[in-house]
């Protein structure tokens, strides 16, 4: 049953780790994650849920998912929906649990990382292809709907003094150094495929230390600055790569896969104004307009609430009134 909007999450019931993969079967492979405004989406099953009552978002512990939490909201509730956003819940490891078990409805993801996490092995690589894969694997219940245009990877990402000093345009060439760089990420990357592993297995990459910081944000960011790490994973959104003029190592083995934003939901929510909202800000969120949104959060100190808000009627995705933002509260607002 999913609680109240306001009801306590319990964190320690969602730590249970990852969900059996419902075997479904594979949709036909499309150029395109964004269909016709049809309620389609993929996995879990048919549309047959309801949002009448509302539905619970939550996001991840950084910015822009934070971001995206509260896009979803604005034309949600322009839709007539009633949201609710549960921002900086945690990582995958504690989101993506707590959609399964009801706490939470409706998460921002992102393709390739979510593929990853619940299937290490997988190799697709191209958007149709991944989200075909994501039906197969997302655990029963859950579904992922039409994959937008914005995109965010990840990044590995060194100073141009660095670079200049080991010779590093691409992870192939951290073998150079083995032993001796020191990598600064969120602390998951220490043991997701997309971090200490896969550098080690896809490009023979040794470090002399990780250290466990945080998601693309002032910690690791302040560390590479400070010479505390050679090494940063940031997201290719965050604007600090270019204003700092940093450099992003070129990944020629494709161990980071593509990372379109997708909205995961629970099948309980998926009905077809939900999917239609959504559908709508996939087709109309580009990844230059979500990186000057967390541009506005992270420099000008701006609430992603009110960015969100303010962009999405920017761009008629809320009638030009403010609907979406009356609609959707965080929780513990009264």
């Amino acid at each position: 049953m999913t609680p109240p909007p306001n009801a306590p999450l319990n964190r320690r019931t969602l730590l249970g780790g990852l969900f059996a993969a419902a075997s479904v079967p594979a949709l036909a492979a499309c150029s395109s994650g964004i269909t016709s405004l049809d309620g389609q989406g993929s996995g879990g099953g048919a549309a047959g849920g309801s949002s009448a009552d509302g539905l619970v978002i939550g996001t991840a512990n950084f910015t822009e998912n934070q971001i995206l939490g509260y896009l979803y909201a604005a034309v949600l509730g322009a839709a007539g929906v009633k949201t609710t956003v549960r921002p900086n819940l945690g990582t995958r490891e504690i989101v993506v649990p707590a959609l399964k078990g009801g706490d939470i409805d409706l998460l921002p993801e992102y393709q390739g990382a979510l593929l990853h996490y619940l299937d290490p092995k997988a190799t697709a690589s191209e958007e149709g292809e991944m989200q075909n894969a994501l039906a197969i694997a997302l655990p029963a219940g859950l579904q992922v709907l039409p994959y937008g245009v914005a995109e965010d990877s990840d990044a590995f990402v060194v100073t141009r003094e660095t670079a200049r000093k080991y010779g590093l345009s691409s992870l192939a060439d951290l073998t150079k150094q083995n032993g001796k760089l020191v990598l600064g990420a969120a602390p998951e990357l220490k043991t997701r495929d997309v971090g200490v592993p896969g550098l080690r297995d896809v490009y023979g990459v040794r470090l002399k230390e990780f250290k466990s910081l945080d998601s693309s944000g002032p910690l690791v960011k302040g560390a590479l600055k400070k010479g505390d790490v050679d090494i940063a994973n940031l997201f290719t959104t965050d604007t600090d790569i270019v204003s700092e003029d940093w450099v992003i190592l070129s990944d020629p083995k494709n161990l980071v896969p593509g990372q379109r934003v997708v909205p995961l939901i629970a099948d309980r929510k998926a009905d077809s104004t939900v999917r239609k909202a959504l559908a709508r800000l996939g087709n109309a969120l580009s990844t230059k307009d979500l990186t000057e949104l967390n541009r506005q959060v992270d420099k000008d100190k701006k609430d992603p609430d009110e960015v969100a808000g303010t962009w999405a009627r920017d761009h008629g995705l809320t009638g030009g009134n403010k609907a979406g933002k009356k609609s959707a509260k965080k929780s513990g607002d009264e």
